[in-house]
């Protein structure tokens, strides 16, 4: 059982109010982090035995699957099916539908493979909003300067800075695809401030802002002369005889077969590594959020960074268990909810950078002021205290967390919601340039695959941001780069190194990589997944 005020007690004791005083702050930032943030959790790391980051720290959970051996061979490949594309897109979110926009745009050959439906991804489950500098009196800089000092001064700086220059017309060009956000009286877009922003930056549309992102991206690529593949995980990349990145191998859900697609250049947009549930934690993430394009890019000779480095969203709901980790957007503390401890305490200011907020809730949990639901923990999300504030702000903003509520058996205007820290966010991947280049030649990583922008803790609305900017950028200078990039011989022959690396340093050959399906996604029978599940070739 959780430790702490047991639900039902916490609850009775409960009294909404429409403003309560913050403690005083016992300890600073940087203490609160090395103390409570999973980040520092004893034994979690190990350093990596291969590859590219050799020597680096890595959590045990992602080193695991970066030094697994690969799914195929060469013998698998036998009667394959082979595609010839320009531009190969592997992921159908925001990241890979904004690069295959702009390689289409720019005239190429663009073939998008998804691991399921195009658009099933973290991107429509992205609530917050979009941050770039609109408003009268912010700036580029402030948003820079934010971006930085949020992620504790590691990002890289060419990369924060473009896409703070860009940011507006990022804007500019979704209103242009058909986004929607929410305007004030005037016509003008509303906006709300992060957590460890110095404006109000970030725009909005309710609390479906990635959802409704997602809709005018996919009717766009679905409106294009674009190839979608869906159903189609990569399982591995394909290398010419210089050993730059020349296509992928993809598995088709659909027929159970492989597919070899040879391409001039590839652009990596798979997503996070929720669903591997590092530490043991709830994930915000999608289904398909397993880690993959790391696994894929590491093993073609990628370097990646900030593999230490994970984003654990404060405001995850805890209670009822069948839907813990389920997000709730940072924009109700941004629209005022105070976060309660089951003495009705403030502990933190709920505005505070999201990595220091976690920790603070992990702390009242860890201190035995959390409030306890059976094996669940968790602290209060005072929605009722904002209805208070101001009656009728919720339903109208904020209709996701109000059906949320319905879906928990909880009113979130008379009832606050205990919430839990879920993991969020891959902070680190591979490093790129200003372009979205990996440092495996013909390779792009675009999107949450990517690192080096946040730094070690993201801002809400720059992940959005994020996306958008590097995925047109990488698919217009692949686009550019085409008829420079030709391949004579097209293979799996980087496997034979990453093999012998493996044995070299006595790492098991019996784990496969990646994981394509989280581990509460096994089939009924091997058969049903069949070249999936293990390292052969489909039947029949």
């Amino acid at each position: 059982m959780a430790q702490g005020t047991p639900y039902a007690a916490a609850l009775a004791a409960y009294r909404p109010q429409a403003q309560r005083p913050l403690a005083p702050q016992t300890l600073s930032g940087e203490a609160l982090l090395k103390a409570f943030h999973p980040d520092y959790y004893a034994g979690s790391l190990a350093p990596l035995q291969v590859g590219p980051n050799q020597g680096e720290m890595c959590h045990r959970q992602l080193a695991q699957v970066l030094q697994a051996d690969a799914r195929i061979d060469e013998a698998d490949l036998a009667g394959a099916p082979v595609l010839e594309t320009g531009i190969l897109v592997i992921g159908g979110g925001g990241a890979g539908c904004a690069a295959a926009l702009a390689a289409r745009q720019a005239g190429a050959k663009v073939t998008l493979a998804t691991k399921l439906r195009l658009g099933d991804s973290n991107t429509v489950m992205a609530e917050g909003g979009i941050q770039a500098s609109i408003a009268p009196a912010d700036t580029p800089q402030q948003h820079y300067d934010d971006t930085m000092r949020a992620g504790r001064r590691l990002g890289d700086k060419r990369l924060v800075a473009r896409m703070a220059m860009e940011a507006p017309e990022v804007i500019r060009w979704l209103i242009q695809q058909g986004m929607q956000f929410d305007l004030d009286q005037y016509g003008d877009i509303l906006l709300r401030r992060a957590g460890g922003a110095s404006a109000e930056r970030v725009a909005y549309y309710r609390d479906y802002t990635g959802l409704e992102m997602m809709r005018v991206l996919r009717e766009s690529v679905l409106n294009s002369n674009i190839q979608v593949l869906d159903y189609s995980p990569a399982v591995e990349l394909l290398s010419n005889e210089l050993g730059h990145c020349a296509g992928a191998v993809l598995s088709s859900l659909k027929d159970c077969s492989y597919i070899m697609v040879k391409a001039k250049s590839v652009i990596l947009a798979t997503g996070g590594i929720g669903r591997m549930h590092i530490n043991g934690f709830p994930t915000s993430n999608h289904f398909g959020a397993t880690g993959d394009g790391l696994v894929l890019a590491y093993r073609l000779g990628a370097k990646l960074v900030d593999l230490d480095s994970y984003q654990y969203h404060p405001s995850g709901l805890a209670y009822p268990q069948h839907l813990a980790g389920s997000l709730i957007t940072e924009g109700v503390r941004s629209a005022g909810a105070y976060l309660l401890n089951a003495r009705g305490e403030r502990f933190i200011d709920e505005l505070k950078p999201r990595d220091q907020v976690s920790s603070a809730i992990l702390r009242e949990c860890a201190e035995g002021r959390g409030v306890a639901a059976g094996e669940a923990q968790g602290i209060w999300l005072d929605t009722p205290g904002v209805e208070l504030r101001q009656p009728g702000l919720l339903k109208e903003r904020f209709p996701k967390l109000v059906d949320l509520g319905k879906k928990s058996d909880v009113n979130p205007l008379t009832t606050p919601l205990l919430i839990y820290p879920t993991l969020h966010y891959q902070n680190g991947g591979a490093r790129i340039d200003e372009h979205g280049r990996s440092t495996a030649p013909g390779l792009y990583c675009v999107g949450e695959v990517s690192g080096g922008i946040h730094g070690k803790n993201r801002l809400m609305g720059n992940s959005l941001m994020d996306i958008i900017c590097f995925g047109r950028r990488a698919g217009a200078h692949a686009a550019e780069r085409c008829h420079l990039m030709s391949h004579k011989r097209v293979s799996l022959e980087h496997l034979s190194r990453v093999r012998r690396e493996l044995a070299l340093a006595e790492l098991p050959l019996d784990i496969k990589g990646p994981m394509l399906f989280p581990e509460c996604a096994k089939p009924e029978k091997d058969s049903d997944y069949d070249g999936l599940r293990r390292n052969r070739g489909p039947e029949g």
